[in-house]
């Protein structure tokens, strides 16, 4: 301890495989009393395995400066440095031993230079910039996908608990004194303010394209088949009116649009054609974070659908963009949504329905027959036209198109 403080890189000087470091009394720099220490150029190595020596051989002439920022000739000089501190009075210094000519060589702390910080904070600025945006939209798509999964589970647990959800008077009564009383709901807001339960004014589709959620917001908005088709097939009349929107606050927080089917119909046994609208009893369009955004369909906001009055099925699909394909057999159709994706499948009979339901807020341009996975028999499996919205069993041999779903 005592000894001088530790000097920074002045001048300027050759350094060869004979350079040695070597201590002098720092009062009488003419005294014969030294301690010499060689520097060991092939002990130390930079982060890419070079020695010093072998850095030095690069260079034609290496001088202190570009030594200076050299890693390696720092941790060499230090632990020379350490050594010359404990002799009171003695500094080091370097000495080409083949010319015998000093070098005002002083002692290298392990501090970087100013433009060495300046330049690694650019880099770490840039590296940054690049993965930012990435890294956080993996963390947000995480995120909304543990909600997506918890706000489907508390749906899947409470409906049952209802026991049949037809025959409520409109959307807030169901809401108020059915859901109420097995789901925790903070609001609920008519069709004239749906914004006060954090409904945004407009929604993203999965295509890209805006699309404008007005006040009050009716059924008809969704896809105009909801309330626009012939009652024909042998089930019978069955007549919607273009409902309002209600809208209410879950106690997690998410913000849901609710569109409420009183009258809906229970499955008949159907074997042959028959329309999917009179089975869907509720219609949510669920946003997990209100109106912070970004309000895009498949990132904070989905559907949700309840079809048949007891016994319900609630589905929650998540279809992709682009269909994917046209003319497949059924077992091609389970094979290629595999193929795709591995997080996507062929979706239900409900699933498709549900689909359907919700056409112009997905914005997908479905105007064909689509395959579902639900099978009536071992030859024939479930379709359904994306115009009108029936339902059909066809022979697993047929050509149609493909729409697969993520699972969830």
């Amino acid at each position: 301890g005592g000894g001088p403080a530790e000097p920074v890189l002045q001048s300027e000087c050759v350094l060869t495989d004979n350079v040695k470091i070597y201590c002098h009394p720092e009062l009488d720099s003419g005294s014969d009393q030294r301690w010499e220490l060689p520097v060991l150029l092939d002990r130390f190595r930079n982060v890419f395995g070079m020695t010093l020596k072998e850095i030095l051989s690069l260079r034609a002439v290496a001088d202190c400066v570009a030594i200076h920022s050299t890693l390696v000739l720092r941790l060499a000089l230090n632990a020379t440095a350490r050594a010359c501190s404990r002799k009171r009075g003695f500094a080091c210094r370097a000495l080409d031993s083949t010319q015998g000519k000093p070098c005002s060589v002083a002692l290298l702390g392990l501090a970087f230079t100013m433009a060495e910080i300046l330049l690694s904070l650019t880099i770490i600025g840039v590296v940054a910039a690049i993965t930012l945006p990435s890294l956080t939209g993996n963390i947000n798509e995480r995120t909304w996908n543990t909600q997506r999964k918890a706000l489907y589970a508390r749906f899947s647990q409470a409906i049952p608990l209802m026991g049949a959800i037809n025959g409520y008077a409109d959307g807030e009564t169901f809401i108020s004194a059915g859901l109420n009383k097995v789901l925790k709901i903070n609001n609920v807001c008519d069709s004239d303010h749906l914004e006060d339960c954090g409904i945004a004014s407009k929604i993203t589709t999965l295509n890209a394209g805006v699309f404008s959620v007005p006040s009050p917001f009716l059924l008809s908005d969704l896809n105009s088949s909801m309330v626009s088709y012939s009652t024909s097939d042998w089930l019978g009349n069955y007549s919607q009116s273009d409902s309002e929107a209600v809208a209410f606050e879950s106690q997690a927080g998410e913000s849901i649009i609710l569109f409420y089917m009183p009258n809906c119909q229970a499955e008949k046994g159907e074997t042959s054609y028959h329309y999917a609208q009179p089975k869907v009893c509720l219609n949510m369009i669920f946003d997990l974070n209100g109106s912070k955004g970004p309000n895009t369909v498949g990132k904070d906001i989905g559907i949700m659908s309840v079809l048949y009055p007891s016994d319900s099925s609630v589905v929650m699909p998540y279809p992709n963009i682009n269909d994917a394909g046209s003319g497949k057999t059924h077992q091609e159709a389970l094979q290629l949504c595999k193929q795709q994706d591995e997080e996507y499948r062929l979706p239900t009979r409900d699933e498709l329905t549900s689909i359907f339901v919700n056409k112009n807020i997905l914005g997908l341009p479905m105007e064909s027959w689509y395959w579902s996975s639900s099978v009536k028999s071992a030859t024939t499996a479930w379709d359904q036209s994306m115009v009108t919205g029936r339902r059909r069993p066809s022979p697993k041999t047929e050509k149609i198109r493909v729409k697969c779903v993520k699972r969830f």
